[in-house]
């Protein structure tokens, strides 16, 4: 926060200015470019202790700009101030002045308090550039003209589509990386075979490989998901205002300013057909939610299966070797963990979660809109945020460094009792069972008994079992 500090006589002076909104006075830091109600709000929204995301502001500061652009051009403003606004919003999107958005993600009901904080500072950057003083509401006035033609009810939907779309953006090139690199190992590992497991049991031989590109598969799947999800976030409520019924807009105000918002964001942005299915419903935002929650179960179960094929070296499976990125232990000297993997889990955790907390506020509209927006904005962009930021790390540091302990796979496919399924049509499902049941006893593997007992040549053996 921006503030005015003069050192005199060895103590702190803060110099304030007063403004005056609907509820009375607020002394606010005179060097603050925010105003009365981001002041009130930042008193009473301490939920989480975080910032507001920077592509919500983004978001937020670019329908501002498209919006006074729509408003000159249907003469609702006139271009001295609609000019003072855009330019406001070219220093914001500039990397100037973030440090002034301070309401928190989860705020009040439908983000009013956040398009307020963006109002104001949005207002007095213009009144600024004009060569007015912060807080001349009489000459910009952060709801009369900063907010012109809009409410939250329908710039918070549109921002979170924008805001959300941004991520999703990093999203599709970080898991397409990743799935070039299971395949890229799935390929690596095509000609090594191991036991296959159903039930945790030992079942059927398959291929390393195999398994690696049935996950590349999964993975793919869930991708491809969330791509076709987004399509439906690029339809816009812009224009719809309180209610959907795009009250005091301006004729042509909704077209220009929503092609004006897809120029400036480079997202091909389109109007919601329904305005107030846009401001009642979050089916898109649940819907694309639902699809990072079903990533989230794919990535999880592929960092399972690696925890669990790498385990040992000596009492676990010891099937794959996986790279060392730290010391695995404070105590235990040597020891290397699957902490990537593990890290993989814990987020997976959290985007199920985050889903869960989606799912419910997208449930709990009511009538012509839909308040809960703020923590479901928060929910999504936390779990693309960290599906961006370690999908690389999890793709480079761990999937692309696994190995394959070849002897050991051979060795659970010569050892295992299962493998007698191969010989089961020739020698009888009962027969069968029964090898199955002295190997066990024994400890002598199928091939062994088979030949041993004369049910079948080294050779006939050989070519079922490999």
């Amino acid at each position: 926060m921006a503030m005015n500090i003069r050192n005199f006589g060895g103590g702190l002076h803060v110099e304030y200015r007063t403004e005056r909104d609907s509820l009375g006075e607020v002394k606010i830091p005179a060097d603050a470019y925010y105003g009365a109600f981001t002041s009130r709000a930042i008193n009473q929204y301490h939920v989480t202790g975080l910032r507001p995301h920077i592509n919500l502001i983004m978001a937020f500061v670019m329908i501002k700009r498209s919006a006074a652009i729509a408003n000159m051009r249907s003469k609702a403003i006139d271009a001295k101030r609609g000019n003072a606004i855009v330019k406001a919003c070219d220093r914001i999107i500039s990397g100037k002045h973030l440090d002034q958005f301070l309401v928190e993600p989860i705020n009040s009901g439908a983000g009013t308090a956040f398009n307020m904080n963006t109002n104001e500072v949005v207002a007095n950057i213009a009144l600024e550039i004009l060569g007015e003083k912060k807080g001349s509401e009489k000459v910009l006035h952060p709801n009369d003209h900063v907010n012109m033609s809009q409410s939250s009810n329908d710039t918070f939907p549109t921002a979170m589509h924008i805001a959300i779309l941004f991520n999703i953006k990093q999203v599709i090139p970080v898991l397409d990386e990743l799935i070039k690199t299971i395949s890229k190992k799935a390929k690596e590992f095509a000609s090594f075979q191991k036991i296959g497991r159903t039930h945790l049991m030992d079942a059927l031989p398959v291929t390393l490989g195999g398994e690696f590109a049935a996950y590349a598969t999964a993975i793919a799947k869930a991708r491809d998901a969330i791509f076709s999800a987004k399509k439906e976030m690029e339809y816009v409520a812009l224009g719809g205002t309180a209610v959907g019924s795009g009250a005091n807009t301006p004729k042509g105000y909704r077209s220009v300013a929503i092609l004006e918002l897809a120029k400036i964001t480079k997202i091909p942005l389109k109007p919601e057909p329904d305005m107030q299915y846009g401001l009642q419903s979050r089916f898109a935002v649940s819907n694309l939610s639902s699809t990072l929650r079903n990533l989230a179960l794919e990535l999880g179960r592929f960092s399972n299966d690696i925890r669990l094929m790498a385990s040992g070296p000596v009492a676990g499976l010891s099937e794959l070797g996986i790279p060392a990125v730290h010391a695995g232990s404070s105590i235990m000297p040597g020891k290397v963990n699957p902490s990537l993997a593990e890290c993989m889990n814990m987020i997976c955790f959290n985007i199920v979660g985050n889903d869960t907390t989606v799912a419910l506020a997208a449930q709990s509209g009511q009538f012509e809109l839909n308040v809960m927006l703020p923590v479901m904005l928060k929910a999504v962009l936390e779990s693309t945020d960290m599906i961006k930021n370690f999908v690389p790390i999890f793709s480079r540091n761990l999937v692309s460094g696994l190995t394959a302990n070849k002897q050991k796979l051979r060795q659970y496919i010569e050892n295992s009792p299962v493998i007698v399924t191969l010989l089961a049509p020739k020698l009888g499902y009962l027969a069968s069972a029964d090898l199955y049941k002295e190997s066990l006893k024994t400890g002598k593997t199928i091939r062994q008994l088979v030949v041993s007992k004369g049910l079948m040549s080294e050779k006939e053996v050989n070519s079922l079992l490999g």
